[in-house]
């Protein structure tokens, strides 16, 4: 599906129906990463409609020339979800990236937005960062990807198995050649957001203990402005948590869910 924001076509799949899940990519991939991590999710979870958006640059999503870093990508994503969503009130879950794009969208619609989930949130100032490092390796992917496929994989997964492999086969790997690494320069010479204010509604705030990317240490410094945020780090888990942890990110990303129906009903 596409919208026009503006101007600006932005391509979206949506599954199911009822309340909005705004769900937002990292850098570098495309929609096909969040479908992939939280359809599971929801398959047992009926009444919400789950919205996957191609950020600009990525996947299907051009770059317009008008847009010069976050806060214009800020802007692009508030249309449409004025053109998706309307008044109504909705859920953001954002990994890397799209987690710092959905803490600009909590701050300017606070009141809209019934909960925030970040995954290895992407913030101004990592600290404490690890070199890469494997931490267990089990698949041969010399037959199941490309050279360029293979270095890609090894320097993004700390967990490294016949499954791992599948799940950047399926849901990261096509997105690869996608993405317009001039229009996505253009964007990350001015990345800061102009406001990411404090969140008082229902909150999950997930890090990677071996996140070579952004780090853990500076995801536990968000806890101050979200009141109401459950904080985990988890072992075994990089920047690729969404594929490394798979079963726990689905129970968590599940009671973070519970609390924002609790917090809706209340």
């Amino acid at each position: 599906m596409e919208a026009e924001i503006g101007g600006a076509v932005v391509h979206y799949v949506e599954h199911g129906d009822g309340i909005p899940v705004l769900a937002l990519h990292g850098a570098g991939v495309d929609h096909r990463e969040m479908a992939g991590a939280l359809e599971p999710v929801f398959r047992g979870r009926p009444g919400y409609r789950r919205v996957y958006p191609d950020l600009p640059g990525m996947g299907r999503t051009p770059v317009p020339d008008r847009l010069r870093g976050s806060d214009d990508v800020l802007d692009l994503l508030l249309g449409l979800i004025d053109a998706v969503v309307g008044d109504q009130q909705f859920v953001i879950v954002g990994h890397s990236f799209g987690g710092y794009l959905a803490r600009g969208i909590a701050a300017r619609r606070p009141a809209q937005v019934a909960g925030l989930a970040l995954i290895c949130p992407l913030g101004e100032e990592p600290r404490d960062v690890p070199a890469h490092a494997v931490l267990h390796a089990s698949a041969d992917v010399a037959d199941a990807l490309s050279p360029a496929e293979q270095a890609s994989f090894r320097d993004y997964f700390v967990v490294q198995t016949p499954a791992t492999v599948e799940r950047f086969r399926k849901y990261v790997a096509p997105a690869l050649p996608l993405v317009d690494r001039d229009g996505l320069g253009r964007v990350f010479d001015q990345w800061r957001l102009s406001d990411t204010s404090a969140y008082a509604g229902p909150t999950l705030i997930l890090a990677g203990r071996q996140d070579a990317t952004v780090g853990y240490a500076g995801a536990w410094d968000l806890v101050a402005r979200y009141p109401h945020a459950t904080y985990a780090v988890l072992d075994r888990a990089g920047h690729a948590l969404p594929h490394e942890q798979t079963g726990l990110l689905t129970a968590l990303i599940a009671e973070w869910l519970d609390r924002v129906d609790e917090h809706r009903a209340a």
